[in-house]
């Protein structure tokens, strides 16, 4: 299956399950993420969610071939919740989310860390927040939730360089909580999400709520910020440059 759900001591596991494609997120992806954690959320026997990658990546962020489908093929069917739908999905969540980034993380596959509760990292995984690179605006609320978790420099670095953040530099800027070598990554995240999950899912929920009650409007305000920025940027000369030097396999030229 496209996401593999397992299910031991009060957390779900969800494992992106695409690795040929480096779990980057297709419509069919983003939809059964979604689904899977709004099931998880009225789940009784849930208390946490623990959200790893298959392989050799853990996020690859959207699937640009489907992106291209998307632009160019006019029959082209959109999920029922696409990657707006995973984010809305992903907001509301009332559990904790616990993220075990197992290789690379680009794109929602990075900005998932601003809505995560603990995040751990392999010691081989890396991470990248592309936007600039493609000449778009950020998304997933991170131009808000990345300033609050790791400063605003860190977080400056993070949004604008399009570079690759290495697991030591995310653990020193407060991006992630633990690093771990790659054969204990998933052992380390279910200890700490076990721990969690003995606790009355009533209190759980009570934490995450008070925590979260004073974002609510500040994410939703953000999102519609980022998207509105995104749509501008869209098609714009640096997108289309950034578009054409990946289809041609060069560098872009932004000057």
């Amino acid at each position: 299956s496209i996401l593999d759900v397992h299910d031991q001591s009060r957390v779900r596991t969800l494992t992106l399950n695409r690795p040929d494609s480096l779990n980057a997120f297709n419509e069919e992806l983003y939809d059964a993420t979604a689904r899977a954690l709004n099931e998880a959320s009225f789940d009784p026997a849930v208390a946490v969610v623990l959200l790893t990658g298959a392989g050799r990546a853990f996020s690859a962020g959207t699937d640009l071939t489907e992106v291209h489908e998307l632009a160019t093929n006019p029959s082209f069917e959109r999920g029922e919740y696409g990657f707006p739908g995973l984010l809305d999905a992903l907001v509301s969540f009332p559990k904790p989310l616990v993220v075990a980034i197992n290789g690379i993380a680009v794109g929602i596959g990075a900005t998932v860390l601003g809505v995560a509760e603990l995040a751990l990292m392999s010691t081989q995984a890396r991470l990248k927040c592309p936007f600039t690179s493609l000449g778009v605006a950020p998304e997933a609320a991170s131009s808000l939730l990345f300033p609050q978790l790791v400063g605003r420099q860190n977080a400056a670095w993070l949004l604008m360089s399009a570079e690759w953040v290495s697991a030591q530099e995310a653990l020193e800027m407060g991006l992630v909580l633990e690093v771990c070598d790659p054969d204990e990554l998933l052992l380390r995240a279910r200890q700490r999400a076990e721990i969690l999950a003995a606790r009355p899912i009533s209190s759980l929920i009570a934490v995450k709520r008070t925590m979260t009650a004073p974002q609510r409007q500040a994410i939703a305000a953000a999102r519609e910020r980022e998207n509105a920025a995104f749509e501008e940027l869209m098609g714009g000369p640096a997108n289309l440059e950034a578009l054409a030097a990946f289809a041609q396999g060069r560098q872009p030229d932004f000057t």
